[in-house]
């Protein structure tokens, strides 16, 4: 199976084509300008992964907080991970890099404020 992707990885943005087997494993790919295109080629066709961004309600502010995890988790999570956030809610003040939800469901990732509230 062939596909096409765009590596995100810089601002080059390489057309890439990927082979897959049958089994979704991969195989090889062309196009790519550097290692790390085949490295993000291999990672997003087999294992995609993504940061999660969102806000959460604040007791005693007017305004949300913006979260984020702290590294990329698998995409499959991410649905759940929304649901998680969508039940909290903090009380300021909070400061930015503070941890609001360690390892959330268990994916390595904690859940961290990006800003002062």
């Amino acid at each position: 199976m062939d596909k096409v992707i765009i590596c995100i990885n810089c601002p080059v943005g390489c057309r890439m084509n990927v082979k897959l087997a049958e089994d979704g494993s991969f195989l090889s790919v062309s196009g790519n300008t550097c290692p790390r295109g085949a490295r993000y080629a291999e990672q997003e066709c087999t294992a995609p992964l993504r940061m999660v961004t969102a806000v959460i309600p604040v007791s005693g502010a007017a305004v949300p907080l913006s979260v984020k995890t702290s590294v990329p988790v698998p995409r499959e999570s991410i649905g759940g991970i929304m649901k998680q956030l969508s039940l909290l809610s903090v009380r300021a003040p909070v400061s930015q890099g503070a941890v609001i939800v360690s390892n959330i469901l268990g994916t390595g990732a904690d859940i961290i404020a990006t800003r002062n509230v």
